[in-house]
C-alpha cells in the first residue's frame, strides 16, 4: 500500500480570501516504511505572507520571489498523490488549500485524484482525549525528537508525522492480516488462514550470536550449578518424534 504523509505551510489560514501555499511536502511510505522517494516545492505565491503566519514558517517574500508558481508544479504534484493514501495532520486545512489551488489552474480537487485521506489529529484526538495533540506535543508522546524544528516546514514535519503516524498505528493489523488481507467473507464466520501460502523471511543467526548465546547458557549452568533449563527444552525439542 502507497501512502504519502503531506504537509503545507501557507500565507496565511483562509485560502477563500486570497492565502495561498507557499511549501508542500510529501513523504512516501510503501508498505509502512520509508522510501526516501518524497516529493518538496516551494512555492512563489505571488502575495506576501501575513505577519503572524511568516513568525511560524520563516519563508520571506524574498526568498519566494524566484521559486516556481503553483501552476508550474501543479502536474507533477497531481501525479505523485495520484492513488495514494494520504496522511496528513488537520487534513481539512491542507487539502482545502490544495483544492482551492488545483481549481485555479483547472485541475481536480485532491480526493477525485487521491486514495483517500487519514486525518492523524482526529486519530490523536480519539486516541488521547482532553489532551494536547499538535504535533509537537506528539512527537514527545512517542519520543520522537524534533529538537531540529525551531520554525516550521513542510518536509521537516512530514518526516516528523510519518513517525508519528506509523507509532500510533503500530500493532493495529497483525502479520496474518498484512500479508494475506481480509480473509472473512460476508455473512461467515472467520475463514482459516492457509499458513503455507505466508512467504516468512527466515533470519539465521551468525556464528558470532551462536557463540554469545552458548556463553548466556554457560553462565546459566554455573548459576543453577546444574543444566540450565534452556539446555533441557532444547534437548526435549530435539528429540521429539516427527509429528508430536
Amino acid at each position: 500500500m502507497r501512502q504519502l504523509v503531506l504537509d503545507t505551510e501557507t500565507t496565511g489560514l483562509n485560502a477563500r480570501t486570497g492565502d495561498r501555499i507557499i511549501e508542500i511536502g510529501c513523504v512516501e511510505l510503501v508498505n509502512r516504511r520509508l522510501t526516501g522517494n518524497n516529493l518538496h516545492f516551494y512555492v512563489n505565491p505571488g502575495r506576501d505572507s501575513d505577519p503572524g503566519a511568516l513568525a511560524v514558517h520563516g519563508l520571506t517574500t524574498e526568498f519566494l520571489s524566484d521559486k516556481p508558481k503553483f501552476a508550474d508544479i501543479a502536474a507533477e504534484l497531481r501525479d505523485f498523490v495520484a492513488d495514494a493514501e494520504l496522511i496528513i495532520h488537520n487534513a481539512p486545512f491542507d487539502v482545502g488549500f490544495m483544492d482551492v489551488e488545483f481549481a485555479m489552474v483547472g485541475m481536480p480537487c485532491v480526493k477525485e485524484v487521491c486514495g483517500g485521506v487519514i486525518d492523524t489529529l482526529v486519530q490523536a484526538k480519539q486516541m488521547f482525549p482532553g489532551k494536547r495533540n499538535s504535533l509537537d506535543a506528539l512527537c514527545d508522546r512517542f519520543g520522537i525528537s524534533n529538537a531540529h524544528r525551531t520554525l516550521h516546514g513542510a518536509l521537516l514535519d512530514s518526516e516528523l508525522l510519518a513517525e508519528v503516524y506509523l507509532a500510533m498505528t503500530r500493532g493495529q493489523e497483525s502479520l496474518v492480516i498484512d500479508m494475506l488481507g481480509e480473509t472473512q467473507s460476508a455473512g461467515e464466520g472467520h475463514a482459516p488462514i492457509a499458513l503455507d501460502d505466508l512467504q516468512l523471511p527466515v533470519l539465521v543467526a551468525s556464528e558470532e550470536e551462536l557463540s554469545a548465546h552458548l556463553a548466556v547458557l554457560d553462565d546459566l549452568d554455573k548459576a543453577v550449578k546444574g543444566t540450565s533449563v534452556w539446555r533441557i527444552e532444547t534437548v526435549i525439542v530435539a528429540e521429539a518424534p516427527a509429528g508430536s
